[in-house]
């Protein structure tokens, strides 16, 4: 039978670079000891107040069909975050989606057509190529450099432009090195993609997540309001992955432009989760200071104990749920690093599933118990003892 291009275009983006984690979930599954490092989900769980709201508007009714761009409520509690961030934002610059995951599919799937280059740093989040060449673009990969931190430079990206460049896809912080663009980086990022007449499309998802400093977005910056479309969600910040819901906030010509292609693929959320929602972007819970916390305190105690080790390099995240370490000194790759290490009863994700530039790295995620970081660091240490 005939599959559409799509198809094609898509057969090597998904489960692949989940294979670890598949293969980690089968092992257990049979009764396997196995320390799972490898997706981000968050070890918190939702506030319960948060369950609360939900319950209650189902309960009350709030089951039925939502609108294309999203509910009035939810819509108000978005536009009025964004406004306390550049003023002069409201609800037409809004639209919600079930997930930044989806928000960022339907984003691109408006700006880019076959032949179109999308820029990236390289490393970037494993889904980030599927939704790249869904609408027929291309990966423009920029190397993000250890030396400078992981960071994207403005350099980097001017290098990589071409006449088929038509969006930036920035994440700060950033998946997997956990790395924070300041203001001032992003200013010069942002005079770049004004220069070529470039869209940045801000994957904002850990911006809660920042260990220490401020966090900085080109969204901000009124300069670049035409221009920037900014993603996230409160599966992060509110440790709810499971609720799928997201949005994306942008000039209102974007949001006008893109909401026939939101209405052919869904209706906004659930109204019972939009309340929800809602209710949580106008509430200050402690969540996410939490999970900094834990998150920081944990890369640590990896950064500490794996740097010990020979062949290991370590890079300390400034933000978000992962760590990433060099394993190349040890003669191994990623890929290689990561299959042994799973016979020794630890999961982690292969640098490959990220993207050409981290071939050499593994990232290893930071949400489980301190006393299942040590046991992971020592299971890795008996690792690496045997292969020296």
């Amino acid at each position: 039978m005939h599959y559409a291009a799509i198809t094609e275009r898509l057969a090597d983006t998904g489960g692949a670079k989940w294979a670890i984690h598949q293969r980690c979930r089968e092992m257990k599954r049979g009764g396997a000891d196995i320390i799972e490092l490898t997706i981000g989900e968050p070890d918190l769980p939702p506030d319960p107040q948060l369950f609360d709201v939900c319950h209650s508007s189902m309960v009350s009714g709030r089951t039925g069909y939502s609108s294309g761009r999203g509910e009035p409520d939810l819509l108000e509690a978005i536009a009025a975050r964004y406004a306390r961030r550049r003023p002069g934002v409201d609800t037409s610059n809004v639209m919600c989606f079930p997930g930044t995951q989806t928000a960022l599919f339907a984003t691109l799937m408006g700006l880019t057509g076959p032949g179109d280059g999308v820029l990236v740093g390289d490393p970037f989040y494993a889904t980030y190529e599927g939704v790249i060449r869904a609408s027929g673009a291309h990966r423009q990969s920029v190397p993000l450099k250890a030396e400078n931190g992981f960071r994207l430079t403005a350099e980097d990206l001017e290098a990589a432009i071409t006449p088929q460049s038509r969006v930036l896809l920035l994440n700060s912080p950033q998946n997997p090195s956990g790395a924070v663009l300041s203001a001032e980086e992003i200013s010069r990022i942002g005079a770049v993609c004004k220069a070529h007449d470039l869209w940045i499309v801000s994957d904002e998802v850990y911006e809660e997540l920042v260990f220490e400093g401020v966090f900085a977005s080109p969204f901000d910056d009124p300069a670049l309001a035409e221009r920037t479309v900014a993603l996230s969600s409160i599966s992060k910040s509110h440790a709810a992955p499971g609720f799928r819901s997201g949005w994306a906030v942008g000039p209102g010509e974007f949001c006008e432009k893109l909401l026939p292609l939101s209405e052919t693929m869904l209706f906004g959320n659930q109204p019972f989760i939009a309340d929800m929602t809602a209710f949580a972007l106008r509430s200050n819970f402690s969540t996410s200071a939490q999970m900094r916390t834990d998150y920081k305190r944990r890369s640590n105690l990896f950064a500490d104990r794996l740097e010990a080790l020979p062949g290991l390099i370590p890079y300390r995240p400034q933000a978000g749920m992962f760590i990433i370490v060099d394993v190349s000194a040890t003669g191994l790759d990623g890929e290689s690093f990561a299959w042994r290490l799973l016979e020794h009863g630890v999961a982690v994700m292969p640098g490959s599933s990220f993207g050409d530039n981290a071939g050499k790295l593994i990232r290893l995620s930071l949400t489980v118990p301190d006393e299942l970081v040590q046991a992971a660091c020592d299971r890795i240490a008996a690792f690496v003892e045997e292969l020296q």
